[in-house]
């Protein structure tokens, strides 16, 4: 049985590590893009990147389901049923013989993934609320980037010891941890009594209660920008890498050097949210992000030198990567506190739209790359410009005051 008492760090790190399972699934996979595009799609090298999009775009599908599911079922067992479903997929992908037979597998894991990545925010909607919230979720930002920072280094690795296909086999003892973790130390959060029927109905009412709210759907709109700045940047990254710089063997040293110093926003976050409010975070960042993308286009279009370019590239990717944390869980919390009430649709909602829509923009800004970083910059940079003006219509709600 469970144990009954879990310390709020336990907590944290669980969610993280719940939540964490998406970001090792895509971040660990860069370092072999190359490799799997050489044996799966040669004459198309640049197609491979869609298998970072296609997981994204099954993740999005997925959320869709996961939290009418976790509001009649309960949180646990939607998320270790998410598990198996990831797991599954994961072994398709590592037994994979084509780039299609890839894709539908990457697919299939993104649907699995969608459990402890929506579920997991909604039991910590069961919890918390308002700030408070805002703060957990923010220490949980901590722990999560800490798996971008080292991915990239654990899937080269373990591609040098075992081959790209070695990777998948990775995600599925990940899974198996972290859910056999979940099963054995975290309670129910969802109890019966307050559990809701799958009804279409009910899931229509709640659907349109979101989609109604004005918080709820501009923090959807703004969401959604953020998230396509970053796809598009994890998914073309390792190709500018090697291709424009020429630095592809190295590139999991660069990328885990970047997640980390990005991953200071979580901290940052945490101190300055209680005093500042959410929405003026959000706003700053946008408005900081759209001129560091700016700066990065006109640098890019110049013509300078490497030795030039090559740092301003790195600093513009960790900006994205700051960015995403500083804002991404300030977002969720004022699209969620008004939502307490239908938790687990709420949540799928708002992460299936915004993670559809992220990729939607996403893979045509992706594929666009053409040798050089003007078409990623400039996609970055009408996202950055975007999201800083609708930002700016978020009504003040109760979850800028509410204290817990």
């Amino acid at each position: 049985m469970p144990s009954r008492t879990i310390s709020q760090n336990e907590f944290v790190v669980l969610i993280a590590m719940l939540t964490a399972s998406v970001a090792f699934s895509v971040d660990a996979m860069l370092p072999a893009l190359p490799q799997i595009a050489a044996e799966l799609v040669p004459e198309m090298p640049n197609e491979a990147q869609l298998i970072i999009t296609s997981f994204v775009l099954g993740m999005g599908i997925g959320t869709f389901f996961t939290g009418p599911l976790s509001d009649c079922y309960g949180r646990k067992a939607t998320i270790v049923g998410g598990a198996a479903l990831y797991i599954v997929g994961a072994l398709l992908a590592w037994a994979a013989p084509s780039l299609e037979t890839m894709l539908a597998a990457r697919v299939l894991m993104g649907l699995g993934a969608a459990g402890p990545r929506v579920v997991a925010l909604a039991v910590v909607r069961d919890l918390y609320s308002g700030r408070i919230m805002a703060r957990i979720v923010s220490f949980v930002m901590i722990v999560f980037t800490l798996i971008p920072a080292f991915a990239p280094s654990l899937g080269a690795g373990i591609m040098a010891l075992t081959g790209w296909r070695g990777i998948f086999l990775a995600f599925t003892v990940f899974s198996v941890v972290t859910t056999g973790w979940l099963m054995f130390r975290l309670p129910e959060t969802l109890p019966k009594e307050n559990r809701r029927p799958v009804r279409a109905p009910v899931i229509w009412a709640a659907t349109k209660e979101v989609l109604t709210h004005p918080t709820v759907r501009l923090s959807i709109v703004v969401q959604s920008l953020a998230f396509a700045m970053l796809f598009t940047m994890i998914s073309s990254t390792q190709q500018i890498f090697d291709e424009v710089f020429g630095r592809g063997t190295t590139f999991h040293f660069w990328f885990g050097g970047i997640a980390l110093c990005a991953g200071s926003a979580g901290f940052i976050n945490s101190q300055l949210v209680v005093k500042l409010g959410m929405r003026k975070i959000i706003k700053v960042m946008f408005g900081i992000e759209m001129m560091i993308s700016a700066a990065m286009l006109l640098i890019a279009m110049s013509g300078v030198p490497q030795e030039v370019l090559f740092p301003a590239y790195v600093i513009w990717v960790t900006s994205v990567f700051f960015q995403t944390g500083m804002c991404v869980g300030n977002l969720n919390a004022l699209a969620m506190e008004p939502m307490g009430h239908i938790a687990g649709i709420a949540a799928s909602i708002i992460a299936a739209i915004s993670t559809i829509a992220a990729a939607i923009i996403a893979i045509p800004i992706g594929l666009s790359y053409n040798g050089t970083i003007v078409p990623i910059a400039f996609g970055i940079f009408l996202c950055a410009a975007l999201a800083r003006l609708v930002s700016g219509f978020i009504r003040r709600d109760q979850s800028e005051d509410a204290e817990a």
